[in-house]
């Protein structure tokens, strides 16, 4: 029997639908155009225990669309964090980039060393012939999860616990 999960009513609470959809049309440096300074990022003196679930929803939508920038930043350092602490997996991503940049550059001819003549179709297979049981081998799926619990842990609870400044709360009211 399978499990139905509702993450549409789950994404729906949050209003997440539409939240990365400018993400993808926007150039990296208009992306950190609007990075907010770490003295705002880090100020301690705007966290509190939101009083319920409401105010939590209130303070990640608002801060997701505040903080979207450092919040990218954030996820990059904890993906490269997780690159650096998995070294098998590092050596197997510049494996297959480089694998595939090499035998692109053949333009479909033949590679001869020696006496040794191989196709590129033969060096396809050998790449994944090598690069498939190490990447097996290095944990990619236990990176990827730990990335994602660490960015939502690191990310929601930053949005979460951060108040909104006195003047957003000003201006929703004068409406």
């Amino acid at each position: 029997m399978p499990i139905n999960l509702p993450l549409d009513a789950i994404t729906s609470r949050l209003n997440l639908q539409g939240r990365f959809d400018n993400v993808r049309s926007q150039s990296v440096s208009s992306r950190f155009a609007n990075l907010k300074p770490l003295s705002e990022f880090f100020n301690f003196k705007q966290i509190s225990k939101p009083q319920n679930f409401g105010e939590v929803q209130n303070r990640v939508n608002y801060n997701l669309g505040y903080f979207s920038s450092n919040y990218a930043v954030l996820f990059v350092m904890l993906s490269i964090y997780t690159l650096i602490t998995n070294w098998l997996l590092t050596f197997v991503i510049l494996l297959v980039v480089g694998g595939m940049y090499g035998i692109g550059k053949l333009e479909g001819r033949d590679i001869e060393i020696g006496t040794f003549r191989a196709t590129t179709s033969q060096l396809y297979t050998g790449l994944v012939i090598i690069a498939v049981p190490l990447a097996i081998f290095s944990n990619p799926f236990g990176s990827a999860l730990w990335l994602i619990g660490a960015s939502g842990v690191s990310i929601i609870g930053h949005a979460a616990f951060m108040e909104k400044p006195i003047e957003s709360a000003f201006s929703e009211e004068a409406v």
